[in-house]
């Protein structure tokens, strides 16, 4: 991936930074909230890494980059990532892995990617929680995003949003992906967005860090989850970020934080189905 280099404050904690945003995601779930304010994550939009630290699941955005989509399914169903190295693990910025030759500037067998950057979006199913300067900021799914309003949308780099590495230039994505430990929106519009980790927070941040790490963790397995057996499949449900409960928590979110509430203090619930 070529390489935006991380700021000195970029150099805190990452287990303080998901620690910090966990306990946030979790006091903006608490309270009832009625089944019906709760949506599937369909298991076909689905695609879960088994770490070696644990379980990373990952919500696809195919409306946001179906090239990019397409690929990270077809390398998972091929299983070129089973096994690689998470090969650059900064602190308070990205953990990237996915490069066959577990370094950066590695490639996969299929052609380079173009960039995905944008996306055209009608905005129906966004959940707006903030002006910008460069639209409006809110939620499409799980994912934080912005829209311009002449209907062309970005994703938003806040934790948990995953990408497709590249180098210097914008046509050389490939394989490379990273998962973001803290915000970065400076890679807004600068990188594909093509996902958002909707469980595994926790493992995310026990990852080892380096460039490279020392002992490296790995991805052990790598697939979409429809291709698992039933008993391995995540059934999740998502708060429906247009619905009344999220529209409450956006609320109190607004009253306590103030003109201080940014689009990455915020985060859509995630829980597993009942049952599961």
């Amino acid at each position: 991936m070529w390489r935006p280099m991380a700021s000195q404050g970029m150099k805190r904690s990452r287990r303080r930074r998901l620690a910090g945003l966990a306990a946030l995601v979790l006091a903006f779930a608490g309270g009832p909230a009625a089944a019906r304010d709760w949506l599937p994550l369909p298991e076909d939009r689905l695609l879960v890494i088994d770490t070696s630290r644990g379980r990373l699941v990952i919500a696809l955005q195919p409306e946001f980059a179906p090239q990019a989509v397409e690929r990270v399914l077809r390398l998972s169903r091929e299983g070129v990532y089973d096994g690689l190295q998470f090969h650059r693990v900064i602190p308070g910025f990205v953990a990237q892995t996915g490069n066959p030759n577990n370094r950066d500037g590695g490639v996969s067998s299929h052609p380079d990617l173009p960039p995905e950057f944008t996306f055209r979006t009608s905005g129906q199913g966004f959940a707006a929680a903030r002006r910008a300067a460069e639209g409006s900021e809110g939620f499409l799914g799980p994912n934080p995003v912005v829209l311009d309003g002449r209907g062309r949308g970005w994703g938003a780099y806040c934790t948990g949003v995953v990408g497709m590495g590249r180098q210097e230039g914008i046509r050389t994505a490939n394989s490379e992906i990273f998962i973001m430990l803290a915000p970065a929106r400076r890679l807004d519009h600068d990188y594909t967005v093509w996902g958002q980790l909707v469980q595994g927070l926790d493992v995310l941040g026990a990852i080892a860090p380096g460039e490279p790490p020392a002992t490296p963790d790995r991805m052990v397995r790598v697939r979409p989850a429809q291709d698992l057996p039933p008993a391995e499949r995540p059934r999740l449900e998502m708060m429906d970020p247009t619905g009344p409960a999220f529209t409450r928590r956006l609320a109190e979110a607004r009253r306590d934080r103030g003109a201080d509430l940014g689009l990455c203090d915020l985060s859509v619930p995630v829980r597993p189905r009942a049952g599961s």
